[in-house]
């Protein structure tokens, strides 16, 4: 069982897959930086200042007691850092897209070398035979 386990564990679609994984975890944290650290603060900029991932709804506020120990945290929506979510999708989807574009154009220039020369048909074959059965 561990020998069967270990062929398929070293085939080549699982290390594939898990390579894969890590890779869009890394890209999706780089991706999320690329939103939060330049993408937002730039529209915030263009957009006089507003800054997207503090957006609110708060459905109750936090309670504090006379102390100012907070007993009931805030219960918000949180739609400012849903809008960030969208971005960080909207720019992978797009990457993605790139990625696989450039990937089948190097597919179609493989594809576009000469196909050989077809041989003989079965017809052709079938003809030679009877020819040489008649000699």
């Amino acid at each position: 069982m561990l020998k069967e386990f270990k062929t398929f564990i070293m085939t080549g679609n699982v290390i594939e897959l898990s390579v894969a994984v890590i890779l869009a975890g890394a890209v999706g944290a780089v991706i999320s930086g690329f939103t939060n650290n330049i993408m937002m603060p730039s529209v915030g900029h263009f957009s006089g200042g507003m800054d997207f991932s503090s957006f609110k709804i708060v459905l109750s506020p936090a309670v504090t007691d006379p102390a100012g120990i907070m007993v009931t945290a805030e219960n918000a929506i949180l739609y400012g850092q849903w809008i960030n979510t969208l971005i960080n999708l909207i720019i992978v989807g797009f990457l993605l897209f790139l990625i696989i574009k450039s990937y089948q154009s190097l597919q179609r220039k493989k594809e576009t070398a000469p196909a050989p020369k077809p041989g003989p048909t079965e017809v052709d074959l079938l003809k030679e035979i009877r020819d040489a059965l008649k000699k």
